[in-house]
């Protein structure tokens, strides 16, 4: 079996158990086609990496204040991300200024952005600085303040004075979740505030959302989808929350 192979199969029992609530490996195996020892295995390393809890027979998605650490949020719907960064490139040209925020998609998004050339980025992400490290003629600023070294960024408050030094083409963040009505979702405050800092720098600002946010309703909650620019999403949505964008002017991508 590939390495493919494996992390297609564990994105696909993170969007059943995000569906179904908890799921048995039994009914897990049926709908994936493989055995109940795979499933089990898998189900183990995803309860070591804190994605998944076994109790009584059955797996569901850990619920917790804040959000899973950075590494194991690596490997969740990879090519989705692939998809929403390759969008995210398509939208940027050479030349730009660009506000980067955290989060694993952003990521995915940065390394594709350093194929562009001559860019300018601002960003609390260390991930992001060194996912553009190649990038031909690009200037970095990265805002100061204390580290969280979970995740290797800055949401404090000197990185929401950072943001607001800067007047951007675009800004390209995340959000913890999505509320079924189209709500976006995150895990605490500082999240929000950051992400609200971001934006308030960009004339257009880019949402992205993997499919593993749609319907994942959280404690925080700041605007709805279509109060920003343009989304770049994955996962299903109603037909009223992309009518509101539409007619709120809101891009909306699905990828």
């Amino acid at each position: 079996m590939t390495r493919l192979d494996l992390t297609e199969r564990r994105d696909r029992i993170i969007a059943l158990l995000s569906e179904k609530g908890a799921l048995s490996a039994a009914e897990l195996s049926e709908r994936l086609a493989v055995s109940v020892q795979t499933i089990r295995a898998d189900l183990r390393d995803l309860d070591d990496a804190a994605l998944v809890q076994r109790r009584n027979g059955t797996a569901r998605l850990r619920q917790q204040s804040e959000n899973i650490g950075y590494l194991p949020r690596q490997s969740i719907s990879r090519q989705e991300k692939q998809r929403i960064a390759l969008a995210v490139k398509n939208l940027i040209p050479d030349g730009a200024r660009v506000a980067l925020g955290t989060g694993t998609t952003v990521e995915h998004c940065a390394r594709l952005l350093a194929s562009r050339q001559n860019l300018f980025v601002a960003t609390n992400s260390i991930h992001a600085v060194c996912a553009l490290q190649n990038a031909p003629g690009t200037a970095v600023e990265m805002a100061g303040g204390s580290v969280r070294m979970r995740d290797l960024d800055m949401i404090g408050g000197a990185a929401l004075e950072f943001f607001a030094k800067y007047r951007v083409d675009y800004a390209v963040f995340s959000c913890g979740g999505l509320s079924p009505s189209g709500a976006v979702m995150d895990y605490n405050s500082d999240e929000i505030s950051a992400r609200k800092a971001i934006a308030n720098c960009a004339h257009t600002t880019i949402l992205v959302a993997d499919s593993e946010k749609a319907g994942l309703d959280l404690a925080c909650r700041h605007a709805h989808l279509w109060e920003y620019d343009i989304v770049v999403a994955g996962g299903e949505f109603s037909a009223e929350i992309v009518q509101n964008c539409a007619r709120h002017g809101c891009q909306f991508i699905h990828v």
